[in-house]
């Protein structure tokens, strides 16, 4: 009985070791990720598989389209600059290759102002106020910080590489973007910074839009004069070349209207805390006129709902706690 297990053990140890010698050529090679983005001055790890797993020759060569953006060693990419590459790997045996496409960004700090919390009256409070501003209702606010000019298009390039704006310019507002596209920004901000950004929500952006607690109860966010602290001339300007409001914010009034988080829907009479908007909906909000639009549609009150796709006349800021 004992010969007949050991030969048993000895033919299965036999058949393993055949099929671990039955060597096949490369049929290909994957990676572990189609697509990366890191900082710069970090490292993220690219996996090679061959294609068959028992192939004769798993060694591979890596390359970079653009060394000065990022280079790669054995699978091992560093981000050099701001930009685009292509890493590629590619096999020895019949030179199979597979490819990842890298961004590189690098973590900028914008200037923020901070908002006390507080109380004050959401809504119009004029004697022309539109449907959707009304009721005007009470809301109570935990304090945040709020970027002190939207974002510019050099903060856009230096996250997302891409500059996407029609009226080009490094310190004016960025614009043709969607609101998925400023998700994306928000994800890659969050990922090279110990920051926790967002959009605001409508009741923060109005409350920092008036002034905050140092409200004087002004038209536009700043004063009772558009032109003053709005651009309404055709076209985007270099952000905070107009008068700030009361807590030393810029462009909340004309510019380029501004995405808030929430989705679009009617106000209640009733009084609220923290405010998020509705759970569901087809329109985001958009806050504070742009460059084209007259004066009434520049109001602190003036709301209007937006698709999510790209528009030239759209832009963003950002908070956070």
């Amino acid at each position: 009985m004992k010969k007949i297990i050991i030969l048993m053990s000895v033919a299965l140890l036999l058949i393993a070791i055949f099929i671990s010698c039955k060597k096949e050529p490369v049929s290909g090679v994957n990676l572990d990720k189609f697509d990366m983005y890191l900082g710069v001055g970090k490292t993220d790890q690219l996996t090679a598989s061959i294609v068959p797993p028992n192939a004769f020759n798993h060694k591979v060569a890596w390359e970079s389209s653009n060394p000065e953006v990022a280079t790669v060693t054995d699978g091992t990419v560093h981000g050099n600059n701001v930009g685009s590459a292509i890493i590629t790997v590619i096999t020895e045996d019949n030179h199979r290759m597979a490819k990842c496409f890298v961004t590189v960004g690098k973590p900028i700090e914008p200037e923020m102002v901070w908002v006390e919390g507080g109380t004050f009256v959401m809504g119009c409070q004029e004697d022309t106020c539109l449907n959707r501003e009304l009721p005007a209702h009470e809301v109570i606010l935990s304090g945040f910080n709020i970027m002190k000019y939207p974002i510019t298009q050099k903060e856009w390039v230096a996250i997302m590489v891409n500059n996407p704006s029609n009226n080009k310019g490094n310190d004016f507002p960025v614009e043709m973007i969607s609101y998925e596209n400023i998700q994306t920004f928000i994800q890659r901000i969050n990922s090279l910074t110990d920051k926790q950004y967002r959009l605001p929500t409508e009741a923060e952006w109005e409350f920092a839009a008036r002034g905050g607690n140092k409200s004087n109860g002004y038209r536009y966010s700043g004063s009772d004069n558009v032109h003053a602290v709005a651009w309404i001339d055709g076209s985007t300007h270099i952000v905070g070349t107009k008068a700030p409001n009361e807590l030393n914010i810029y462009d909340m009034s004309g510019n380029v209207f501004e995405f808030c988080s929430d989705w679009f829907g009617s106000y209640s009479e009733k009084s609220q805390t923290n405010p998020q908007g509705p759970e569901t909906g087809i329109y985001r909000v958009i806050r504070g006129g742009n460059y084209g639009n007259v004066p009434y549609y520049c109001r602190v009150a003036y709301r209007l709902e937006a698709y999510m796709n790209t528009s030239n006349n759209t832009g963003f800021r950002l908070v956070h706690q």
